[in-house]
C-alpha cells in the first residue's frame, strides 16, 4: 500500500488482483494513441458472444487537473475531473455521466500516514452519501466502509475490514453485506526475483451458510512475460499467460475449464492493449 494505511479499497487488493485480474473469456482490443498536445485517446473494443461493446476515453492532464472523458456504444457520455493535491494529502473527483441527471459525484480522498479516508456525495436533492476510513500503520490497519440514502434514510452499505501486511506477506479479514459475509484474503510473495506469489480468499455467508474458496499463484518466467493460475471449490480451473511485446503493450490470452463438466468445451479469452 505505500506510506500509510491507504483507503479502504486498498484492503485486500494484492490478492484480489493476483486472483481475478486480467482473466476474461471475452476478446478486447484497447490502443492507446497521444497527440502533439500530450491528449491521450484510448479506443477499446471488446467482444462479449454475439455482443460487441466499444469506447473511446480522451485524457487531459493540465498541472495537477486530470479530466476524462469516455463515450461508448449505449451514447453515455461519462466525465471525471480529478484535482490532485489541492492542499497536501487531498485528492478530489469530480463524475457524472450525461444524460443521466442523477449520476453526478463529487468525492474527497484524503491520504496521511496513519489514516485513510474517502467520502462522497451525490449531486441530486437526495443524494447517497458514501464514508470509507482506514485508521493504522502500513502493517496494521482498521477500517470501515459506509452508505447512507437519505432519501430512505437506511443505511444501505456496512463494511468493516482488519489487514496485516509484513514485508513479503499481506492478511486480511472482513465483514461484508451488513455482517452477513466473512471474508478472508491471504498473499504472500515467495520470490520477489521472480514476482513469484500464491494467495488464496475464503468467504462464508451466514445467511446461506455457503463457503467460496478460491487458490492462485502467479510466476515471471522473463522479465517480460508472467503466467498465473487459480481455482475454486466449485470445479472450475483458470489460467493466463501476459506477455509485454512492447513497453507499455500487453497481449494477454487466458482460459478456464470447469472440471466437473469436462465434456464442456473451455472459455478463451484474449486482451491486446497497445501503449506508444
Amino acid at each position: 500500500m505505500g506510506k500509510g494505511p491507504g483507503l479502504y479499497t486498498d484492503i485486500g487488493k494484492k490478492a484480489r488482483d493476483l486472483l481475478y485480474k486480467d482473466y476474461q473469456t471475452d476478446h478486447k482490443f484497447t490502443i492507446t494513441t497521444y497527440t502533439s498536445t500530450g491528449v491521450a485517446i484510448t479506443s477499446s473494443g471488446t467482444k462479449k458472444g454475439e455482443l460487441l461493446l466499444a469506447d473511446v476515453n480522451t485524457q487531459l492532464k493540465n498541472k495537477n487537473i486530470t479530466t476524462d472523458i469516455k463515450v461508448d456504444t449505449k451514447s453515455n457520455l461519462l466525465t471525471t475531473i480529478t484535482v490532485d493535491e489541492p492542499a497536501p494529502g487531498i485528492k478530489t473527483i469530480f463524475s457524472f455521466v450525461a444524460p443521466d441527471q442523477k449520476s453526478g459525484k463529487v468525492e474527497l480522498q484524503y491520504l496521511h500516514e496513519y489514516a485513510g479516508i474517502s467520502t462522497s456525495i451525490g449531486l441530486t436533492a437526495s443524494p447517497f452519501v458514501n464514508f470509507s476510513g482506514v485508521a493504522g500503520s502500513n502493517g496494521l490497519a482498521l477500517g470501515t466502509d459506509l452508505s447512507f440514502d437519505t432519501a430512505t434514510r437506511n443505511i444501505t452499505k456496512c463494511n468493516a475490514a482488519l489487514s496485516f501486511s509484513k514485508a513479503d506477506l499481506i492478511a486480511s479479514l472482513a465483514l461484508n453485506d451488513k455482517g452477513d459475509t466473512l471474508a478472508a484474503s491471504y498473499y504472500h510473495t515467495v520470490s520477489p526475483l521472480t514476482n513469484t506469489a500464491v494467495g488464496a480468499e475464503l468467504t462464508h455467508s451466514f445467511s446461506s451458510n455457503e463457503n467460496s474458496l478460491t487458490i492462485g499463484t502467479q510466476h515471471a518466467l522473463d522479465p517480460l512475460t508472467t503466467v498465473k493460475g487459480r481455482v475454486n471449490n466449485f470445479g472450475k480451473a483458470s489460467a493466463l499467460i501476459q506477455h509485454e511485446w512492447r513497453p507499455k503493450s500487453l497481449f494477454t490470452i487466458s482460459g478456464e475449464v470447469d472440471t466437473t463438466a469436462i465434456e464442456k468445451s473451455a472459455k478463451i479469452g484474449l486482451a491486446l492493449a497497445i501503449k506508444p
